[in-house]
């Protein structure tokens, strides 16, 4: 087991005493690095890009050269579940993603097969595996997942969706069926999330873009429940290490009581939550990341600096806040504004830290 040079990110998920705040950033693998975009035109699709392992632990690598990030996050796709359960997974250009099988009928849910990881998936798990090779114990690997609930949303509708009818049509409508669709899927990301653990994935994040869509009641039913399923299922000690989790729930802030109790180690706040109130109310349940307007990075490096301070201000002294966006980089933001921002957390947070001895 290779030992972390660097292992802030790690200590602060598992809420054990930082001398600073650590950094990462959402997206932080993608279209706003030059580097980036001359491996994509290679590589000549985003899936062909995703699909080979060399090319994808490149980009993977590529901002941990530039920027002192405190972690590195598996460059892949949310929703390579789904293709791997034979949806047809293509991505037209302004469009996002889009399926050529979308579940239309319940015979299509009923007979979705459970993807192994080492077969379907396995270009994910070899990179994986080629990504914590390279990196060589520099910083941890962040392993993740589409939520349940949110792998649901594409693959009801298709693709994206403005008012996402058919999805809810579905589980208002026949519930159950919306059930058997959500514990396929949550047993399908237990297992791939485990596969990535064991090919290297030092930490976790379940991805629930989409659960902020939801009421109250829905929420705790159809999205929540099944996070909690994965957790359920993940085997989160492996080779003597502890492998934290993380849950990001875009939209989610009015639920951060209910999933402080899903037994993640951290919870990924978005933008409009604001940190200090939100750490009042998880209390020492579970850390926190987030959660700078990623709109923020357009401003001067002066203005993102003071935006930096601000939050860890709000968030206070002492260990349990990963800094992040509150949601992901967007492709156009100049890398200079990126280096402002991650500077500033290394130059400011100290003083929110006791000195380690």
């Amino acid at each position: 087991m290779t030992t972390l040079t660097n292992d802030t990110f790690i200590r602060t998920l598992l809420r054990q005493p930082v001398d600073r705040t650590p950094v990462w950033m959402m997206r932080q693998a993608g279209r706003y690095l030059p580097e980036y975009r001359h491996i994509r035109e290679q590589a000549g699709s985003f899936m062909a890009l995703c699909t080979n392992p060399e090319l994808a632990c490149e980009v993977t690598l590529q901002p941990l050269r530039r920027f002192a990030f405190d972690a590195a996050i598996l460059f892949s796709d949310i929703l390579t579940i789904p293709d791997a359960m034979g949806l047809g997974l293509y991505f037209t250009e302004g469009e996002g993603p889009k399926f050529k099988h979308p579940l239309q009928t319940a015979a299509d849910i009923e007979k979705l097969p459970q993807p192994d990881p080492a077969v379907e998936l396995r270009y994910v798990i070899d990179t994986v595996s080629l990504i914590r090779k390279n990196l060589q114990g520099s910083v941890p690997l962040i392993g993740f997942s589409g939520s349940p609930w949110t792998l649901a949303t594409y693959m009801v509708e298709g693709g994206s969706s403005k008012n996402f009818q058919k999805v809810k049509g579905l589980m208002y409508g026949q519930p159950q069926l919306m059930h058997l669709l959500l514990d396929k899927l949550a047993r399908a990301v237990a297992d791939y999330l485990n596969a990535q653990i064991m090919a290297g994935a030092q930490a976790v994040m379940l991805f629930d873009t989409w659960g902020g869509l939801l009421t109250t009641e829905d929420y705790s039913d159809f999205s929540l429940r099944y996070a909690k399923q994965v957790r359920a299922l993940l085997k989160t000690d492996y080779q003597g290490q502890r492998i934290p989790c993380i849950l990001f729930t875009k939209g989610g802030g009015q639920w951060l009581e209910n999933m402080a109790d899903a037994g993640y180690d951290a919870l990924g706040l978005d933008w409009q939550t604001d940190i200090r109130q939100a750490r009042h109310r998880v209390g020492d349940k579970v850390a926190l990341q987030g959660n700078l307007d990623p709109v923020a990075l357009y401003a001067s490096p002066e203005v993102i600096g003071e935006k930096v301070k601000s939050i860890l201000h709000h968030y206070g002294t002492g260990s349990g806040h990963v800094f992040n966006l509150g949601h992901g980089i967007l492709p156009d933001i100049n890398p200079e504004h990126v280096k402002a921002m991650v500077d500033a957390v290394h130059q400011y947070s100290p003083d929110y830290h006791h000195p380690l001895a």
